[in-house]
């Protein structure tokens, strides 16, 4: 007996135990905590840009909306990337079109 065998213990490699459950069953967890996120958070934010872009898409002159700034005005003039809104009388913006948050239902805004 050497004195490198009495404060070391040897290691010995231990039988290989069968695979319960096959390789796919490991990732489980991982492919339904996957499956839960895309439900949960990426599929209602994908609808919602989707909707978004539609409702940019139909607007036109007249539509009374709501700006992310919390203008509240009817649209005068339809651009490319820009709106003219009037929000009071004889008092016109420009908002960028993604700048519009929601359409309002005909006849919200009264007028004076």
């Amino acid at each position: 007996m050497s004195l490198s065998n009495l404060f070391i213990s040897s290691a010995y490699a231990q039988d290989a135990a069968p695979a319960q459950g096959g390789g796919m069953m490991q990732f489980l967890p991982l492919f339904i905590l996957i499956a839960v996120f895309y439900l949960l958070i990426l599929r209602p934010q994908q609808k919602r840009a989707k909707e978004q872009k539609a409702m940019l898409a139909a607007l036109q002159k007249g539509d009374e909306i709501v700006s992310i700034g919390g203008l509240v005005g009817r649209v005068e003039k339809v651009g490319e990337n820009h709106l003219s809104i009037q929000v009071a009388d004889n008092v016109v913006v420009q908002i960028q079109r993604s700048a519009v948050q929601s359409v309002l239902p005909k006849g919200t805004i009264k007028s004076n």
